[in-house]
């Protein structure tokens, strides 16, 4: 594989930051193409370790029972593999140093998603645990979604989003060359469907939005047309079936549909309600981290438990 590899002319001391890119929509999707442009046309030496297929939605599963298939992909500005797993297999093997002959990048980016993941919806979100393998392996990281809105957004905005991002894409290579990434978190970060005319940049916390759905009977296995993210597109099928599988005897279908998402009121300083506000949100997220702010009370509350108990 080393031959193949035009990154290994370079030496350690005087290479250009490498940055590997993943996401959970697949390899060919347009918000990592656009991504992998934009890092390519700053000087990056880019990396691609993404699925061969969509996996939205699959948190952060990973593969163990069976050995994963990498496949060269030809992508402009990078070396690219299309991988037969998840996105954090994507990520946890692009920074072993097998997939690229030793080579492991500065910094991982995941994205750039199709449809935004701001409170509850990072536990879904593939795209955050790309970020967050990286981040359990030692290499800073960044998770990166638009807010896509089927009436509005267009293809294009994928692109003026991944413009969007490399200044603060630049300023985090910065500080991980400097060694002043802050080491125990990594970075969420959400782009506003009106991309073209966004605030700022503004740190946020992560939120408590969730878009609740429910559940109708089915008599037809037709594939979804959209992610769980991107649910508010109008993609009513009046189409073929052509694909689909009859239900069979004795069985049931159930598909998930989009619920109405009530105007709650969100706390200030909040993700989704930045990304709401217009602005490019960026989230400092840890791995699975305890919320210390519960601690002196539980403790209490445990103490008089087990007391009382005694």
């Amino acid at each position: 594989m080393a031959n193949e590899m035009d990154w290994k002319a370079t030496s350690a001391a005087d290479r250009r930051p490498v940055v590997l890119v993943t996401n959970d929509d697949g390899i060919d999707a347009p918000g990592l193409r656009f991504l992998v442009a934009q890092l390519a046309g700053a000087r990056y030496t880019v990396l691609v370790s993404a699925p061969d297929k969509d996996y939205s939605a699959v948190s952060h599963g990973i593969t163990w029972r069976h050995a994963l298939r990498a496949k060269r992909v030809e992508i402009e500005g990078a070396t690219s593999f299309a991988i037969s797993g998840t996105p954090a297999d994507c990520a946890s093997l692009g920074v072993s140093g097998e997939l690229f002959d030793g080579l492991v990048p500065d910094l991982v980016i995941s994205g750039i998603n199709v449809g935004h993941n701001t409170g509850y919806h990072i536990v879904y979100s593939g795209t955050v645990a790309g970020a967050r393998e990286a981040f359990f392996n030692g290499v800073p990281s960044l998770a990166i979604s638009y807010n896509w809105v089927g009436s509005k957004s267009t293809v294009d905005d994928l692109k003026l989003a991944a413009e969007a991002c490399m200044p603060l894409i630049n300023a985090v290579v910065y500080e991980v060359k400097n060694k002043s990434f802050p080491e125990g978190c990594f970075f969420n970060v959400d782009v506003p469907t009106d991309v073209s005319h966004f605030k700022g940049f503004k740190i946020t916390k992560q939120g408590k939005f969730l878009m609740r759905g429910g559940w109708e009977q089915t008599t037809v296995d037709m594939p979804t047309l959209e992610s769980y993210q991107t649910a508010n597109i109008s993609t009513a099928n009046t189409g073929s079936s052509e694909g689909s599988e009859s239900v069979a005897e004795n069985q049931l279908l159930f598909k998930r549909v989009p619920a109405r998402i009530k105007n709650e009121v969100e706390e200030e300083e909040t993700d989704h309600r930045a990304l709401m506000d217009g602005y490019i949100t960026v989230t400092p997220i840890g791995g699975l981290s305890c919320n210390v702010e519960y601690l002196p009370e539980l403790k209490t509350w445990l103490e008089h438990r087990l007391a009382s108990s005694l």
